[in-house]
């Protein structure tokens, strides 16, 4: 990842920066690596998130039909 600075304007870098962030899920997986998690709650997390992302799935294709 590369963030160029130009005419010395740091805060608009780091905004940039911080937009890259999120957008690849590096907070997302730091937040997730900070503490350990079992294998069941770590099971339990994914199939959640998969059921989260069926369902919103689903909701753009239904109002895609509207």
């Amino acid at each position: 990842m590369r963030i160029e600075v130009v005419d010395n304007q740091i805060e608009a870098a780091l905004k940039a920066l911080k937009k890259e962030m999120v957008k690849e899920g590096l907070f997302k997986e730091m937040k997730l690596r900070a503490f350990y998690e079992k294998p069941s709650v770590k099971r339990k997390r994914k199939q959640a998130e998969a059921r989260k992302k069926r369902r919103r799935a689903a909701r753009r294709a239904q109002s895609r039909e509207d």
